[in-house]
């Protein structure tokens, strides 16, 4: 029952993903292109076709790991010992050895450079207790994310069976991957030394070759094993633009190359996103403070809110601010006041949180004492 459960709950989430995209022709065997902030679909080619992904599944062991920063389970300078499984894996490595211990930050480095397979397992060992425990953790969060064609058997993407993903499922974990700030540092390095504890030097070479093109991509994770073909899962920007490709079972490694490298290419000049409120900036004429001497605080979005449209659309692009009339003390900078809804020709395509851009400390008690007084005369 817990698993039907769980499995109606990702097709109700992937409904709302779902969209138009234009049917493309190509020789991988499936292709998906769109934009990374709204999720818009661009391209696709049977992108929700259950196929095997290699390494790409890699993109949702990075997602959980860097989750795993943020919410103070996983340090990026602690030490993670390495097991004897981990220290076994086959395929793409550094060559961790069993019994020491290396940075987590180095690890997860490693998985994004050069897709080592030890170093995933290490980390999920950390991070679950054991790969099994961590594979669990990957289909929980594959599913809250919508991700509904997908299932996952390691961490590796090596071939096991039952394991699939789809390209559109792939898209949506990059999508929430390249959230992370950390993940660009790392999946930018194009060839570095990794240091082990013994003195021993491995150099990993990133395997994304469109770090050195001109698409602008900076950031993806590769993939290949005989089942799957060549894959890539890519995301490039250009000015306010940033896209999203995923290509599944091309017939050779430049071919995957070659064909994220020409959809990105097409989509960046059919396609822009214009920014209608920037982050951080002000907006509106700002809010009154109850219980302060600060009268009033300026608000700004929380995120950029923008319209990914093709060029040339003269669409209605409009913003409505939905803020009480007044906010009582204490207000501290950041504080969520409001909301901020972005409309096109009178249709709402998303919305952010409303912030405060500065503190409002409450009335010290004299300086209730002298509003009162002011207010008496």
């Amino acid at each position: 029952m817990k698993k039907m459960t769980i499995a109606a709950a990702c097709v109700f989430a992937a409904l709302g993903c779902l969209g138009n995209a234009s049917p493309v022709q190509t020789e991988a065997k499936a292709v998906y292109v769109c934009d990374a902030d709204s999720g818009t679909p661009v391209s696709a080619s049977a992108e929700t076709d259950h196929l095997p992904i290699a390494s790409m599944c890699k993109v949702m062991t990075l997602l959980l790991a860097f989750e795993a920063v943020d919410e103070g389970e996983l340090k990026l300078d602690e030490q993670i010992e390495v097991s004897e499984h981990a220290a076994g894996m086959g395929g793409s490595q550094v060559f961790l050895d069993a019994g020491l211990s290396y940075p987590a930050g180095e690890l997860l480095k490693s998985i994004a450079v050069c897709s080592a397979n030890d170093s995933c397992v290490a980390v999920s060992e950390r991070l679950a207790g054991s790969e099994d425990a961590f594979v669990e953790r990957m289909n929980e969060r594959a599913c809250e994310l919508g991700a509904a064609d997908t299932l996952f058997a390691n961490c590796t993407g090596l071939p096991r069976e039952p394991q699939y993903s789809c390209a559109r499922d792939v898209a949506l974990m990059l999508r929430e991957l390249i959230k992370h700030e950390t993940f660009f540092s790392y999946a930018g390095v194009r060839l570095e030394d990794f240091h082990h504890p013994d003195g021993r030097v491995t150099t990993m070479t990133n395997t994304n070759k469109l770090l050195r093109g001109t698409c602008g991509c900076d950031g993806g994770k590769t993939g290949f094993t005989q089942e799957a073909g060549f894959c890539l899962a890519a995301t490039a920007k250009r000015n306010d633009t940033r896209l999203i490709c995923v290509v599944i079972g091309a017939k050779s490694s430049d071919g995957r190359f070659e064909t994220v490298s020409r959809f990105l290419n097409e989509t960046f000049a059919s396609y822009e996103r214009k920014i209608a409120a920037a982050a951080g900036e002000p907006v509106g004429q700002g809010v009154a403070v109850k219980g302060s001497v600060t009268r009033s605080i300026g608000v700004a979005p929380e995120r950029s809110l923008g319209v990914f449209q093709k060029k040339g659309d003269r669409g209605e692009v409009q913003t409505e601010l939905v803020l009480p009339a007044a906010v009582g003390a204490p207000i501290r900078q950041g504080d969520r006041v409001g909301e901020i809804v972005l409309m096109k020709d009178g249709v709402e395509i998303d919305r952010c949180a409303l912030v405060s851009l500065e503190n409002a400390a409450r009335y010290s008690y004299g300086e209730a004492f002298r509003e009162g007084a002011r207010l008496w005369n």
